[in-house]
């Protein structure tokens, strides 16, 4: 129960690794979980699939700061404490050549993930400075090294590690913890769009391709994510700050 009485904000909450951290945080004794994603349609299948009453749900677009304020505010009023922030929402873009990406499509990659996540810092560093607390950014692999035809992923991955390391100073006065965990290949939904996007009709051959690249053999399940934002957020990793964790099998060694 190393999570015993925290109340939690999970982005991307309705997607798989949202919702394997949420299972994980309410078996660690977490006491309320705000999930937030964009579809309220997928929230609330998602609360329906955990069927726990701590669970709570809004419906946001994190990349913009009226959406971030709002889903912050509710947590807030509903637990009259935030002790954990998950910044997890993201989107993984288009695969093509950097030369024939478009401005638009480049910008949605980076509204979600770079400004999502600063939003996200932005307007629960007010509510935690009192007592303190952990923060996680989802960001990748890609954001340790480079991907061919993936640049705004790869870009924005890079990005959140920079805006992780100036949280995780402006944090630590106030006992608030910020690090970013940087997934390999994970068996959901992200990674069957990107291996469909790299060989239209030909995805399984992509997936083994990957897993040829991975030394423990396989992708990452949800669960593996989910065990390491939930150490992070515990006091087990009270003296963990500023810090990269990769979650790969061994793919980026």
């Amino acid at each position: 129960m190393t999570l015993k009485g925290k109340y939690a904000i999970i982005t991307g909450g309705a997607g798989g690794i949202g919702k394997a951290t949420a299972k994980l945080f309410l078996n660690e004794g977490a006491a309320g979980i705000l999930l937030v994603d964009l579809s309220e349609k997928n929230l609330e299948e998602a609360k329906k699939e955990l069927a726990d009453k701590r669970i709570h749900t809004h419906a946001s677009n994190v990349s913009k700061p009226s959406d971030v304020k709002a889903y912050t505010d509710k947590a807030v009023a509903l637990f009259g404490q935030l002790d954990i922030v998950f910044l997890n929402a993201g989107t993984e873009g288009v695969v093509k050549p950097l030369t024939e990406y478009s401005e638009e499509e480049f910008d949605l990659v980076m509204n979600v993930n770079v400004k999502g996540g600063w939003l996200g810092l932005k307007y629960a560093f007010p509510h935690m400075q009192k007592a303190g607390g952990a923060i996680m950014i989802t960001s990748s692999v890609a954001g340790l090294t480079g991907t061919a035809k993936m640049v705004a992923y790869t870009t924005s991955k890079h990005a959140v590690i920079g805006t992780m390391r100036v949280a995780a100073k402006e944090g630590a006065p106030f006992n608030i913890r910020v690090n970013t965990i940087h997934p390999g290949p994970v068996e959901n939904r992200m990674m069957r769009s990107l291996e469909d996007q790299m060989a239209p009709g030909a995805g399984e051959q992509v997936k083994k391709g990957f897993e040829s690249m991975v030394p423990l053999g396989r992708y990452a399940v949800n669960e593996d994510i989910a065990n390491m934002a939930a150490y992070l957020a515990s006091d087990n990793a009270k003296y963990i700050t500023g810090a990269t964790f990769v979650v790969d099998g061994g793919f980026s060694a």
